[in-house]
């Protein structure tokens, strides 16, 4: 005879659902940022399993006036606001709420750039206004008389303005980076700010369309060409090596202890070189003795006024700004007389220099010349030239 046994399990169908305690509240909030500027979007999260009350959907919490959740600056707010959860069944609720400024000229055009407006419901449909210098607050009425709340401050930001490399050649794109998160005046487009760019050749230089590199990044680059040959237009800017190039920025949107009328001119500078070799942009010949005719010298006598004549020359495509020096020494080295020349050679050009010089002993003198590109920056466009000679 068998006995035969049958072993039963009971599994549970469903879960009972799960209710917030209300002794013990849990609901933390959390922000995508410790801080914003006025125009910024910000993400909201809050935590509250207990709120997933449906297993196989996403919930919600917020909505209603028994629980509402409330988001608000001093003077605005969004009541009731709904967040939903990020998943079935995660605990996990989020939003995002779209900040939209006050009445302001950002740009310094005479025209507000904002469109103040305190509107929405949630979760992703919510605007509000906010001052320059505000806080948001979310809160959360997890049970009756149990309100959880957080906040976040909202500030204007200090522009900043910079070229990407310290030094530029002249066939290089230049480019201008601008960070300005106040001027990220729409979230969800790409915003466009203008810098102005010039150069020592070129002193009213451009205003350059600096555009947003991602839709809220509040970061703008401007590229801009060089050119040698062409007047500055549009993003090409007339600028040929040796030149300090400047990039100009005004902040409209400055933090405290500025004004909100306040603006400010933010600048940095870079500069451009050839790629050509320093030392081969300017030929320069050897030294000529001559007399004050220009005729050539054989022999030279103390107190004799003689000419020391050089000749320089621009073989590039662009205008070339110099110094053009004569050092005479003596025989123990020692420096007699030291004069120097500056100009600009054309494209092409060539030019004669010189320096009179009296000596005022006999012996032997070394004369040296040197081609620099200005006093301040002695960057040698050519190699220097020496020449030795007899005074009888």
């Amino acid at each position: 005879m068998f006995e035969i046994l049958f072993l039963i399990f009971i599994l549970p169908f469903a879960t009972a659902q799960e209710i917030p305690d209300y002794d013990k509240p849990y609901a933390p909030i959390f922000f995508d940022k410790p801080i914003y500027s006025w125009t910024d979007k910000i993400q909201v999260k809050i935590i509250a399993p207990s709120w997933n009350t449906d297993k196989n959907l996403i919930d919600s919490i917020g909505d209603d006036n028994d629980n509402p959740i409330k988001i608000s600056t001093r003077s605005h707010s969004l009541e009731p606001y709904r967040l939903t959860e990020t998943d079935v069944s995660s605990g996990i609720f989020t939003g995002e709420i779209i900040l939209t400024g006050f009445l302001h000229d950002a740009d310094g055009d005479g025209d507000y750039d904002t469109t103040p407006r305190t509107i929405g419901t949630g979760p992703t449909s919510g605007f509000l206004e906010v001052e320059r210098d505000s806080a948001i607050t979310v809160s959360f009425e997890f049970a009756d008389g149990v309100v959880l709340s957080e906040s976040v401050p909202v500030s204007w930001n200090l522009g900043t303005v910079e070229f990407e490399n310290d030094i530029f050649l002249s066939n290089d794109s230049v480019i201008v980076r601008i960070i300005d998160l106040d001027m990220n005046l729409n979230p969800e487009a790409i915003d466009h700010i203008v810098v102005e760019v010039f150069s020592d050749s070129d002193v009213g230089g451009i205003t350059a369309n600096a555009i947003e590199t991602s839709e809220d990044s509040g970061s703008f680059v401007a590229i801009i060409s060089l050119t040698q040959n062409s007047a500055s237009s549009g993003n090409r800017l007339y600028a040929i090596p040796g030149d300090v190039i400047s990039a100009r920025y005004s902040d409209y949107t400055l933090p405290k202890p500025y004004s909100e009328s306040d603006n400010l001119e933010i600048q940095t500078q870079s500069r451009v070189e050839s790629s050509v070799p320093s030392t081969l942009r300017l030929e320069n010949s050897k030294i000529n003795i001559s007399d004050s005719f220009g005729n050539n010298l054989t022999s030279l006598s103390p107190n004799q006024q003689i000419q020391i004549v050089g000749s320089l020359s621009n073989t590039q495509e662009f205008d070339q700004k110099f110094v053009y020096l004569f050092q005479v020494k003596n025989s123990q080295n020692y420096v007699e007389s030291l004069s120097w020349i500056q100009g600009q050679l054309s494209s092409g050009q060539n030019l004669d220099v010189s320096q009179s010089w009296i000596p005022k002993n006999s012996g032997e003198y070394t004369i040296e010349t040197f081609v620099w590109t200005s006093l301040k920056d002695p960057t040698a466009l050519s190699n220097s030239i020496t020449r030795s000679v007899s005074i009888e």
